[in-house]
C-alpha cells in the first residue's frame, strides 16, 4: 500500500452521551506520545500503517472555552469589512504610538505579540 496523504492522516475524538468513555484515533506521533507517556494511556488498536486507537474516560477530555469578548470583537471584525478598514485606521495610528493592537506588555514592559 502506499503512503497516506497528510489528509488521510486524521485525529479522530469520538465519545457520545451514553458511555463513560472516548475512543481517539490518531496517526500523530505527537498526540501518541502525549496519550501513552503524558496520559499513561495504552493503544487498543494499531492499523499497522501509523494509526492507532486509545480510550479514554470522558471526564479527562476538556470541553471547548467560551470565546472572549475580545476574540469576538476580532471575528466580527474579520467578518464585517467595515469594521475591518477602520481597524486597519486604528492599527496605522497605534503603529505610530507603538501600541499595535497585535502587542501586549508584559510584566517586564516588553512588547510580546499576540
Amino acid at each position: 500500500m502506499n503512503k497516506l496523504t497528510r489528509a488521510e492522516r486524521e485525529t479522530i475524538i469520538r465519545f457520545d452521551e451514553e458511555d463513560d468513555e472516548a475512543t481517539i484515533f490518531t496517526y500523530l506521533k505527537s498526540w501518541q506520545n502525549h496519550l501513552e507517556k503524558k496520559l499513561g494511556l495504552k493503544p487498543i488498536m494499531d492499523n499497522g500503517f501509523g494509526g492507532k486507537e486509545y480510550k479514554i474516560d470522558k471526564s479527562r477530555i476538556r470541553p471547548p472555552h467560551k470565546k472572549s469578548k475580545r476574540g469576538q470583537h476580532l471575528l466580527k471584525a474579520n467578518n464585517n469589512s467595515k469594521n475591518h478598514s477602520s481597524m486597519q485606521k486604528k492599527s496605522k495610528k497605534s503603529k505610530k504610538s507603538g501600541n499595535h493592537p497585535c502587542i501586549r506588555r508584559i510584566a517586564s514592559g516588553k512588547k510580546k505579540k499576540v
